[in-house]
């Protein structure tokens, strides 16, 4: 099956964006800066801390699940090639690229626990997934290789880890996608409202990699809106909604009923900012994607994605003692430095791409030429 050039399109200019406001969550600076979807703010409500929760806990959170979704769709078209051969692509185009950005991140930190100045930001920064944030000299070469290869600093790269053990598992996902369509998503809803999730297999990811099977499967027009949806009123939901969840996060207590609120709160949120912005954004695609500056920028979007964690984190920590006395300076921080780092990271692939094309592929696994 052939794509439309539009919905190719769509995929691209989603990928970017997704990625591009990834960094954006990743820039939060609030007190405390790990977010669930139930996490309640132990400060004041201000503009900014509205605005950064509003943002990065709500507005933005549409971007995971569009990428499985993505990701679903595009891996089954592609079933007239044998498992095996396809598999070997996947593990040069995610497991490879998995490794070694996760190399690089170590080498970053390592590199950052030198200076007494950076040190003091990695050590501020807190990013180490078992709570042991010494420095890598002191943790021995088994703590290396956990790091390595099952808890990166880099964090974000869980995504693709999960998303090749999807791509594994792609023949029984796709059989219960077909043979038992209502069982298999009553399931995979139940995971996702729960937040089910193991190490290498969670609940939204494998509700929206499975809707992605299901559209190509049911060859769905993607270029054209259901007649059951209206979005004169999913987009006013999904701003409500997002907009409640945000301000009872600064009031909610830490107890189970305004934890399940939060959640569900944050259910509708994803699930209503993922149609919003793929039904309700086409004018904005076609302009941009018409851009030569925008499709050229757009193809550094896996660069954006590899390259910002950790140096987000830590640069946050380093500028931090210096722009503290500022008048908004969570503010200009977050809005400034996410920004300087999509800038820094489209630059490093722009040269690797320019000097070093076949490093280059390798790093990105073949994306982005």
């Amino acid at each position: 099956m052939t794509i439309q050039p539009f919905i190719s399109q769509k995929f691209k200019f989603y990928s970017f964006l997704s990625m591009f406001l990834l960094v954006y969550v990743h820039g939060y600076n609030l007190n405390d800066s790990y977010l669930q979807p139930f996490t309640i703010v132990q400060e004041r409500l201000t503009f900014t801390s509205f605005f950064e929760y509003f943002t990065a806990n709500g507005l933005f959170r549409f971007r995971i699940p569009m990428l499985f979704a993505i990701s679903g769709y595009l891996f089954s078209l592609g079933d007239e090639q044998p498992y095996l051969k396809r598999i070997g692509k996947r593990t040069k185009t995610l497991l490879l690229p998995y490794l070694i950005w996760s190399a690089i991140a170590l080498l970053i930190t390592f590199l950052w626990q030198q200076f007494p100045v950076t040190a003091k930001a990695v050590f501020n920064a807190q990013l180490d997934q078992f709570g042991d944030n010494r420095p890598y000299t002191e943790i021995g070469w088994k703590g290396i290789v956990q790091r390595w290869t099952l808890v990166p600093v880099a964090f974000q790269l869980w995504f693709i880890r999960v998303l090749f053990v999807y791509n594994l598992l792609y023949p029984l996902l796709k059989s219960a996608v077909i043979k038992i369509p209502k069982i298999w998503f009553t399931v995979c809803i139940l995971l996702w409202l729960t937040m089910f999730g193991l190490h290498f297999i969670e609940g939204e990811g494998l509700l929206f990699f499975s809707l992605g099977i299901w559209l190509a499967k049911r060859n769905k027009d993607l270029t054209v809106t259901p007649k059951w949806l209206n979005l004169k009123w999913v987009v006013p939901v999904f701003l409500f909604v997002c907009t409640t969840k945000s301000i009872l996060a600064f009031y909610a207590l830490p107890n189970m009923f305004y934890g399940i609120t939060l959640l569900l709160l944050h259910k509708i949120t994803v699930f209503t900012g993922f149609i919003t912005f793929w039904f309700g954004c086409d004018a904005m695609v076609k302009w941009l994607m018409n851009r030569k500056w925008f499709v050229w920028v757009s193809a550094f979007s896996f660069m954006i994605y590899a390259l910002h964690v950790p140096l987000i984190n830590y640069t946050h920590q380093l500028i931090l003692p210096y722009t503290k006395s500022w008048p908004l300076y969570r503010m200009t921080d977050y809005l400034l430095l996410p920004l300087a780092i999509i800038i820094f990271s489209i630059t490093v692939g722009a040269l690797l791409r320019w000097t070093t094309p076949k490093l280059y592929g390798i790093l990105t696994g073949g994306r982005g030429f």
